[in-house]
């Protein structure tokens, strides 16, 4: 029963990638994106099944093939392991444009991108910092960093054991201003008053804003995923494959 749903599924994306491009002809100029092209295009092996093997011939054929006009209609494809893909279907790709790691400026504006709308008091300075402490990390990176960065407000208030009133919107009228909203603070601070989450009646909660020790703390225990042996893989593939492929 398993085989026969991976048989019926492959050949609904055999149909699928036909009728794609036979849509992408009808509405041209058309843009045809397929992200993580490898998992669809790797190298043929004598172990895949003969289902798999006719989604890349229908993908060769449809690209390149004989009284296809894909005129008007471009085809990208993504990946982080271009030495994986099949030979016939590199070729189909008439250029091979390298993307590195983003620069330090690059950075740091994914930082404050991530970061959105949401209330932080990070200064640009901050970013530019973030920015110079991330080297060798990707976009994925630091989007992992600014997400766990988001937690770090509701995670201080979920383990704090003291609270402290503050001036603040109220949370059931942001227009006035009220002065018995609570937020997390140390035992240490001499407003404190020893109380938990649960002690605390969700409209007078006041969660603490983003800070630049959150950004710290999560860059601290988010490590970059692309490791040297990445990199030198990708400079030998651009190496194999001349650089007057790539731009």
């Amino acid at each position: 029963m398993l085989l026969f749903l991976v048989l019926k599924a492959s050949i609904l994306l055999h149909r699928l990638g036909k009728n794609l491009f036979t849509l992408a002809r009808e509405h041209k100029p058309s843009i045809i994106f397929i992200d993580e092209i490898d998992s669809l295009c790797g190298s043929r092996s004598e172990n895949e099944s003969e289902a798999t093997r006719h989604i890349k011939t229908e993908f060769l054929v449809q690209m390149q093939g004989v009284g296809n006009n894909n005129d008007g209609v471009l085809v990208l494809g993504a990946t982080n392991i271009p030495w994986t893909l099949d030979s016939a279907i590199r070729r189909r790709f008439e250029k091979r444009i390298y993307i590195p790691l983003p620069e330090e400026h690059a950075r740091s504006f994914m930082f404050k991108l991530h970061l959105g709308s949401t209330p932080s008091s990070l200064s640009d300075s901050d970013f530019v910092t973030l920015g110079k402490k991330t080297e060798g990390y990707s976009g994925a990176d630091i989007s992992v960093i600014v997400r766990d960065a988001l937690m770090q407000p509701v995670r201080k208030v979920q383990s704090a054991t003291h609270f402290k009133r503050v001036r603040g919107p109220s949370r059931t009228d942001p227009n006035a201003i009220v002065d018995d909203l609570l937020t997390p603070c140390s035992s240490g601070d001499r407003n404190a008053i020893e109380m938990s989450q649960m002690d605390v009646p969700g409209e007078k909660l006041l969660e603490p804003i983003v800070c630049m020790s959150d950004m710290q703390r999560s860059l601290t225990s988010t490590k970059p995923t692309v490791n040297n042996q990445d990199l030198d893989k990708l400079k030998k593939f651009t190496d194999d494959f001349g650089p007057e492929e790539w731009e």
